[in-house]
């Protein structure tokens, strides 16, 4: 059993046709058709709205289409796992163009290096989660969406189409289209520290108000969840020791590891003592006065 059997079998049942699905869903026939002849594969769940929307017109169980359509497209992917290619000439200069100035001649000098080097992979996979990202929050907004169709001139089912396609590609499948429709006008810019990978990126003000992403890709230690010492919660129930201590006080006191012996609470108060003399916290030294010349 795949998606489009699944679908079509239904369809029956009901005694419906493509075109009442094509309408129910909102997106244009030629979409439905693709889907149930196979010549379009079925989009990850995760990504768009269409099995929610087509499950419920054919009142099939919650869940049962997206499930049969991931599990569709790991066998699909098992098959045809291959080296990734190059982006086309008209993507890669888009997400060039798109650069911090500063930082776009060392950026092409490491894309122009390989053909479709980890940097160049890094990048375009984080602009299109970002556009992606930011067209799924908007999907159920009919205005965005016809705004989008105007800027592409299409029409209203036919920007849905688009964008449920796009919403289903990745750093792989990208096409031109994808690039010109959406990372174009979607993208306002972006920027990378190349000795940590952070990235920001930026969206279009005027399609994503005030939206800018941070990324960060750095080593960082697993935090340990906190354990009350009750020491330390003797510490916080009496006012005496601890009813001036600061939020950043009582935050600096939660770090401090015993390895399984138990304070009492005037340790902490102690502590806090310790904490505030300036006498352990020496005062950063100014800069040194010259001597008078002569």
């Amino acid at each position: 059993m795949d998606v489009s059997l699944v679908i079509k079998q239904r369809l029956g049942e009901l005694g419906l046709d493509q075109r009442d699905l094509a309408a129910a869903v909102q997106v244009t026939d030629s979409y439905i058709s693709q889907l149930l002849t196979r010549r379009k594969a079925p989009p990850a769940p995760g990504r768009t709205d269409i099995y929610d929307r087509v499950g419920e017109f054919l009142k099939l169980p919650a869940g049962e289409l997206a499930k049969l359509a991931e599990v569709q497209r790991q066998e699909e992917l098992k098959k045809r796992i291959a080296p990734p290619g190059p982006l086309f000439k008209e993507c890669r200069d888009l997400v060039l163009r798109k650069c911090d100035p500063e930082r776009q001649k060392e950026v092409r000098r490491i894309f122009e290096k390989e053909p479709f080097g980890e940097l160049e992979r890094l990048v375009t996979q984080k602009l299109l989660d970002v556009a992606q990202g930011a067209a799924k929050d908007e999907l159920q907004s009919e205005e965005w969406l016809r705004r989008m169709a105007q800027l592409s001139s299409r029409s209203y089912a036919q920007m849905r189409v688009a964008i449920l396609e796009f919403l289903d590609t990745d750093v792989f499948n990208v096409s031109i289209e994808n690039c010109v429709a959406f990372l174009d006008p979607m993208i306002d810019s972006w920027d990378i520290d190349l000795r940590t990978f952070g990235m920001e990126v930026a969206l279009n003000h005027r399609l994503a108000p005030g939206k800018v992403k941070r990324f960060e890709f750095v080593e960082s230690e697993p935090q340990e969840p906190f354990t009350m010492e009750p020491g330390f919660e003797g510490f916080l129930n009496d006012p005496a020791l601890s009813g001036d201590a600061t939020e950043e006080e009582i935050e600096f006191l939660k770090t401090l590891d015993f390895k399984g012996r138990r304070p009492a609470p005037l340790y902490y108060y102690r502590e806090l003592q310790s904490l505030r003399d300036p006498l352990h916290f020496p005062a950063k030294p100014g800069p040194a006065k010259r001597r008078p010349i002569g």
